[in-house]
């Protein structure tokens, strides 16, 4: 079971009063007040489900509180259609919470499922799958925490815990070295990284000692050479490929010996996985 990040209740409170407003004018016409019911989450496509305990907390805050769970989170699931949760309770308040649950579900989901698809793309190299900042502002912790529990790693959360010296940086700076030299005084204890468009720039970066590289819009010659020039440095330098990743590439990347593939995709564009509620019809006066 994950934890939810702080400040997940207030969020969720918020796209409550976003959806429901001054309440669900359907339901108060077409359900009976006091009708309880019993409801299915349900996985339509396969996928790995995440987001379960955001999924339990809506249910909570619309005064469900009987759920049961039929799912391990964090695991492929081929098999489908297959129920995800059982949920009992006043049936308008499940119709109240339903797209809200469903709407976060279907998009951590879809960030843990597509970021699955990767990790395995790249299974056996030993290179690994980072996440970045592109994210939906305010989601950015479930949707890292769904890049974790789809089998990837976290990159920096946010500018405050690591640095990632850029080509706007570098000119502000005087050169690769000068930035490495005053991001290192100033947080001596923070992971520094230089992102590098050519092999020169990789080369200052070694030789700046930054901690990682990052390999912006390399093609795969370039990326070896890359490799070699690290291996030559007899330096411990993380190398990180970026830019123009996909399904289809990702393991020639991998192949490289880059240590790790940062992918913006994995929160930017995950397709939602398909996921739904349905009510049983042996809904019953409370």
């Amino acid at each position: 079971m994950s934890q939810l990040p702080e400040g997940t209740s207030e969020l969720i409170a918020r796209a409550l009063a976003e959806d429901i407003g001054a309440g669900d004018v359907t339901a108060r016409a077409t359900v009976p007040e006091g009708l309880s019911a019993q409801a299915h989450v349900v996985l339509k496509a396969p996928g790995v489900i995440f987001g379960l305990d955001v999924v339990e907390e809506v249910f909570r805050q619309v005064g469900v509180t009987d759920m049961d769970r039929t799912v391990v989170e964090g695991h492929w699931h081929d098999q489908v259609p297959r129920d995800l949760l059982l949920i009992n309770g006043s049936a308008r308040a499940i119709l109240a919470g339903e797209r809200v649950a469903l709407n976060f579900l279907g998009h951590l989901s879809g960030i843990a499922t597509l970021t699955a698809r990767y990790v395995d793309a790249v299974g056996g190299t030993g290179t690994r799958i980072l996440d970045t900042r592109k994210t939906l502002p305010g989601l950015r912790a479930l949707e890292k925490q769904a890049v974790s529990w789809g089998g990837g790693i976290n990159h920096r959360f946010g500018l405050f815990d690591a640095v990632l010296i850029k080509e706007n940086h570098i000119a502000m700076a005087g050169g690769v070295r000068q930035a490495v030299e005053a991001c290192r005084s100033q947080s001596p204890d923070l992971h520094i990284e230089v992102e590098a468009e050519t092999l020169e720039e990789v080369v200052e970066a070694i030789e700046a000692g930054a901690d990682r590289i990052l390999l912006d819009n390399m093609n795969t010659e370039e990326l070896k050479r890359a490799v070699d020039l690290r291996e030559s440095g007899g330096l411990g330098t993380e190398l990180e490929a970026s830019g123009g990743m996909n399904l289809d590439n990702v393991r020639e990347v991998a192949e490289t010996g880059v240590d790790f593939i940062s992918i913006g995709a994995l929160t930017h564009s995950a397709p939602q996985l398909d996921v739904s509620l349905l009510l049983d019809p042996a809904s019953r006066p409370a």
